[in-house]
Parts: structure tokens; C-alpha cells; sequence
């Protein structure tokens, strides 16, 4: 069978290659219910005749707010077919920012998935003179749901005999080079702008990547959000695959699901893997006596893995399978027992963890790349020399990369490239130069071996008083690698030294606190108390000791407010808003420099 080379024809490659496994799986009143292809297929379609019945053209925007869920596929393909542009929207961001988006994108048709974010969409109907139908795909009493729009289909399909073949010419006249989606960057340097991705970017993103599973695998485990790039790109290589994809109830019960699943793999973001490691090194600070000593020494031990195994030592060999045996094992099982791989994507991993989880036996993958990319401009991959510590991989062999001279810019071209903004000829200028080439804003190298290694981001980079210039991204990279420090932000532009504002990962330190006699009632007295204050004053003192002079953190700030999307500290795919930040601690970083 033919390749697919639009991201719908996945409907008839799995139909061809594995019609007798799951599709999906879906947590409905606590028992997983299995999804088919026969069922996609036909939802799918339904929701193609529902949107012809409304007279919806190729290129106009629907509107999706959803977790992840099958139905988020039907509506995917469903509006994929028609040559409209499916617009996913996180289901986290504020009323404002819907306001903004479903004008900027002119959105008369929008699919939510619950009740409260009905209300949400509600309490803004006014404000949106485009919008025309909104459903939700839970059912509600008294409001469209999902459910009408199949039923919309049925009545097109028994008004118009013909619907089929329509909806297949409608198929055939669509390229690989058509926008199949639009994405709203983040926004964490300004107002968000929606990239036009095509099917040509993301099939290319899929080329790339499926070699690396492993070939018996069968199930993946998806819990980021459907809206983010990444995780879109990675559902489609697992239907790609014929993978079973279990969509996990919250990021709270991943790992609950995982042992309920049994998943091969999942994409993730570096927080996740952070607090996955968290996890387990509290576990291990409450343990005693000779439990806790093998426990240390096996942890120790998975921070001096070498990804080329060629080069570890035969003593070493033996310790890991005597650790594997003690404490390895468990861990893995604390996962589902049968997951071998993690993806990370969204910004770069501190090098221990990827020794520790691959070490461990869940082997760490990692990628770069940005929403307008498709999301791939480099990706590691599971081939002999695929992975090397601290870097992301090698450029994807379909396009074009290169670092700038004079800025150390990261910069791409190819088909995996958006073909703009949308109605933002300005800011697609700015972002595509006359040669075709993205500037990612991002600056970074490659290695003789031909790695890529992310450094930073050039809008993130700072000079201090002295004239030295800073990038704050690696010094918080580098700190963060303390399990007290959950966030952090570097400061010091125009002053005459770096400092930083500190967000304590308050599980941890609630646990030192109380292992030390601490009597300290909340957070405002935790990061009060000098004992604590010097604790971090530690921590700080042993990474300086790994940075050049004017690198180092000299002064630094306890905060008690935890950074999320909510107070708009994060976006929603855990980037930190430095803007956003420095207001909010104005006062706080001004008292850092007198």
C-alpha cells in the first residue's frame, strides 16, 4: 500500500494493515473502552458531510478546545477531509486569550469538550461575531453536542446520495502542501500568532522519527495536550505505527495508567521527567539503613552511564545488573514494567537525567524544533550513535539547518517550515527571510560528530553593566538540576552582576525541613528561615562553582508563589514567561541589586 502523504489517508493505512487492533483507549466510568478503526472512519467522515451540509469552504478555521481523546481525531480528520484547517486550542488559557484567537482566526464553528469550557465560551459569545455553532462533545442538556453533528452528517448522506463521492473529490483535489492545521504560538515574547502548518511538515516530521520504536510495539500512552505540536505530530506517528494509543485520564494518574496500559512509549516535556526523578529521589531520602545505602549507590551509579555502552567498563556492566536487580527494576515497573522509551520535546534536558532514565532502562529520547516546524528541525534517534549527552540529535535529514556567524542563530529550511503567519505578512517576513530560511530565535552549534546542542535563546540574552553578556537559560539549566529548585529566572540586565529569583520545589523542601527539626508553618516562614536560606545559598554556591565569574549567581530571592499557567507565569507547554515574571517581581528583583 501507498504511503499516506496527507495526514488523512492514516485512516485507510491502518484500515489495510491492522484493522483488528484498538485504535484507542479511553477511560469512561472507570473501565478502559476500546476505539476501532471502523469507528474512526465512519465519525470521521460524518463529521466531513456535517460541515459540507454547513457550507464550509477549503481554508476556513474550525475551532477545537478538547484534552486529548478519540474524538479529537474524529473532528481532526473530519475537518482535515473537507480542506478546512483545524484550529486545537489548549483548554487551560484564559477567556481573553480565546476571545483573541477565535477573532483572529475568524472561527464560526467551534467544538468544546466540556461543560465548563462551554461556560468559558459562553461568557464570551458576545465578544465573537464570527462564531455561529458551538458543541461539546461531553453532552449537555439543552446544547449541540458532538452527537448532532454525526446526525447532521447522516441527514447530508440521506439528502445527497452522492455525499461519498463528493467527499471524495473533495480528498483527491487536496496537496501535501495544503495548511491542514493552524497553531498559536505560545507566546512567550508577545501576542500569540498562528502558524500554518501543511500535511507536507508534519508527514515529513513522521518520516523522520518512525524507525526508532521498537518493532514489536504496539502501545503508546499520550497525556500532553492535543494542541501542542508535538504531541499532534507524535499521535500521528503512532497511528503511523498502527499503535494503540491510550489517552491518560490526567498528568496526575500517568503513572497510575501506565501500569493499568503497559505502554512501549510516550512524549513528555523535561518538568515531567524532572518531577519524575523528584519522585524517586524522595522516595530514597526516607529510606534508612542498608535499603537507603543501596538505593544511593544505585542512583549514583546510573549518573555515570555512557549512552555508547562500548565504553563503559566491564565493572560497571556488572554493577548496573546487580542495581538492576535491586532498584532499577522497581522503578520500571513504578511505570508499567513495559515502557522503553520516553520522548522529550519543549526545551533541552539536564544531561544527568538522561543518563539516569536511560541507565534505568527508559531510555530518553529527545527532539528540537518549534510549533512553526512542524514541530522537527533535530531529533535523536535509537540507531548505534543516534543519542549523545546534552544534545538534541542531529538535523532532520529532509531539510536545511544552519548556524548563523555572527549571532550562533540557529536557522532552518525546508518543508517542514509554516508557510506563515496567518494575515500577519509582516511577522511571517520577519520570522522567513527572501531565502526561505525560519530564524528560530534560538542559538546553539554542531559538534564535529555533526550533534546539534541548543545554548539558549537570543531574545533571552542579556549584557550586564560591565558590557559581559549573559544567557540565563543555561545558568537556570544548570541550577535546576537541585531537586529544591523547581523554577528559577536569572536576572541582571544593565546591572553589574547576575542574580536570580528562586521558586523551591516546596515537596522537597517541606520533607528537608521536618528531617532537620524545622518547626516552620508554611511557605512564607519556609523560605524566611535562615537555615533554608542557607541551604540554597549551598546549592547555589556548588553550580557557580561550575560557571565562569561573571556567570555566577550572586544574589538570589525565595519566592512562595508557584510559576504555572494560571498566573500566566508558564505557557501552557512549561516555557517560562520572562516578561510576565519580571512585572509580577519587580519590587523583588529591584531589592536583588541595592
Amino acid at each position: 500500500m501507498q504511503e499516506p502523504t496527507r495526514l488523512f489517508d492514516l485512516l485507510e493505512w491502518r484500515k489495510e494493515l491492522h484493522p483488528e487492533r484498538p485504535v484507542f483507549k479511553y477511560k469512561e466510568d472507570g473501565r478502559w473502552k476500546s476505539h476501532y478503526i471502523d469507528e474512526y472512519i465512519e465519525k470521521s467522515n460524518l463529521i466531513s458531510y456535517a460541515l459540507m451540509h454547513l457550507g464550509v469552504k477549503k481554508g476556513e478555521n474550525i475551532g477545537l478546545i478538547s484534552a486529548g481523546r478519540p474524538e479529537w481525531n474524529y473532528v481532526d480528520f473530519g475537518v482535515q477531509q473537507t480542506g478546512a484547517v483545524l484550529l486545537p486550542i489548549y483548554p487551560t488559557i484564559s477567556e481573553d486569550d480565546y476571545q483573541y484567537i477565535l477573532n483572529d482566526a475568524q472561527v464560526r464553528l467551534l467544538v468544546v469538550e466540556t461543560p465548563s469550557l462551554y461556560k468559558k465560551i459562553s461568557n464570551i459569545r458576545e465578544k465573537l461575531p464570527y462564531l455561529e455553532n458551538l458543541c461539546t462533545i461531553v453532552p449537555m442538556v439543552g446544547v449541540k453536542s458532538l452527537d448532532d453533528i454525526y446526525s447532521l452528517g447522516c441527514r447530508y448522506v440521506s439528502d445527497h446520495p452522492d455525499a461519498p463521492h463528493r467527499l471524495q473529490e473533495m480528498k483527491d483535489a487536496l496537496t501535501i502542501d495544503d495548511v491542514c492545521t493552524m497553531i498559536y504560538t505560545s507566546g512567550t515574547t508577545g501576542v500569540p500568532k498562528g502558524a500554518m502548518l501543511t500535511h507536507k511538515g508534519l508527514i515529513m516530521n513522521v518520516q523522520e522519527i518512525k524507525e526508532s520504536p521498537g518493532k514489536t510495539w504496539t502501545k503508546a500512552l499520550s497525556w500532553l495536550p492535543m494542541c501542542h505540536i508535538y504531541e499532534r505530530m507524535m499521535g500521528y506517528l503512532y497511528q503511523w505505527l498502527c499503535f494503540e494509543i491510550a489517552y491518560a485520564e490526567s498528568i496526575a494518574k500517568v503513572g497510575d495508567d501506565c501500569k493499568e496500559i503497559g505502554p512501549n512509549m510516550m512524549a513528555c516535556v523535561p518538568r515531567f521527567i524532572e518531577k519524575v526523578y523528584d519522585k524517586i529521589y524522595r522516595k530514597g531520602e526516607k529510606m534508612s539503613g542498608i535499603g537507603k545505602k543501596i538505593f544511593d549507590w544505585a542512583i549514583n551509579l546510573a549518573f555515570g552511564y555512557d549512552l555508547d555502552e562500548s565504553k563503559l567498563s566491564a565493572w560497571y556492566k556488572i554493577q548496573k545488573k546487580i542495581a538492576d536487580k535491586l532498584v532499577y527494576k522497581e522503578i520500571r515497573e513504578s511505570m508499567g514494567g513495559e515502557l522503553y522509551m520516553l520522548v522529550s520535546g519543549g526545551a533541552t534536558i539536564q544531561p544527568r537525567l538522561t543518563r539516569f532514565f536511560s541507565c534505568v532502562g527508559l531510555d530518553l529520547y529527545e527532539g528540537y524544533g518549534l510549533t512553526e516546524c512542524s514541530p522537527l528541525i533535530a531529533v535523536t534517534n535509537s540507531n548505534k550513535r543516534g543519542r549523545k549527552i546534552g544534545s538534541v540529535g542531529f538535523a532532520m535529514r529532509a531539510i536545511e539547518v544552519r548556524i548563523d556567524k555572527d549571532t550562533n542563530e540557529i536557522q532552518c529550511r525546508g518543508g517542514n517550515v509554516m508557510k506563515g503567519y496567518f494575515n500577519q505578512p509582516e511577522l511571517t517576513a520577519q520570522a522567513i527571510d527572501s531565502e526561505g530560511w525560519f530564524h528560530t530565535g534560538d542559538t546553539g552549534y554542531f559538534d564535529p560528530d555533526g550533534y546539534l546542542f541548543i545554548t539558549g535563546r537570543t531574545k533571552s540574552m542579556f549584557k550586564t553593566s560591565m558590557g559581559k553578556f549573559i544567557n540565563p537559560e543555561v545558568i537556570e539549566e544548570k541550577m535546576k538540576q537541585s531537586p529544591f529548585i523547581l523554577d528559577m529566572m536569572v536576572v541582571g540586565a544593565d546591572q553589574k552582576f547576575a542574580a536570580a529569583l528562586i521558586a523551591p520545589d516546596f515537596d522537597m523542601l517541606k520533607d528537608w525541613c521536618i528531617r532537620h527539626g524545622l518547626k516552620v508553618e508554611g511557605r512564607e516562614e519556609m523560605v524566611a528561615d535562615k537555615q533554608v536560606v542557607a541551604r540554597f545559598q549551598q546549592v547555589v554556591d556548588k553550580y557557580n562553582a561550575e560557571l565562569g565569574v561573571t556567570e555566577q549567581v550572586k544574589r538570589f530571592k525565595l519566592v512562595t508563589e508557584t510559576w504555572s499557567e494560571s498566573n500566566k507565569f508558564l505557557t501552557p507547554t512549561q516555557k517560562l514567561i520572562r516578561r510576565n515574571v519580571e512585572a509580577a517581581y519587580k519590587t523583588q528583583i529591584e531589592a536583588l541589586f541595592k
